[in-house]
């Protein structure tokens, strides 16, 4: 897959509410009421990117879960990662 550019990635950034990009990667916190909430929300994202097999970078501070996610391969950001930030911003709807 075809690494996108920055004009490209930051058109389709205006349909994800909170991501940012830099670093070669789009990354977004989220933040939680209890620990144990951000981690079924990692659980069911890990279960969405290992269907996918498009894993992203996942950083938990207590509350608070920073997800990263680049393709490696290609260098950059792909639509599979803006695919998989929609499919983040998914799942977290059921716990905001």
């Amino acid at each position: 897959m075809a690494k996108l550019t920055q004009d490209e990635i930051a058109q389709q950034l205006k349909a994800l509410s909170g991501w940012d990009y830099a670093d070669n990667a789009i990354s977004k916190r989220f933040r939680f009421k209890q620990f144990m909430d951000g981690i079924r929300f990692i659980n069911e994202v890990a279960t969405i990117a290992e269907a996918a097999d498009h894993h992203p970078d996942i950083h938990v501070n207590y509350t608070r879960v920073r997800m990263i996610c680049t393709t490696h391969d290609a260098g950059g950001v792909t639509e599979k990662d803006l695919r998989l930030a929609g499919e983040i911003d998914r799942v977290h709807t059921t716990y905001a």
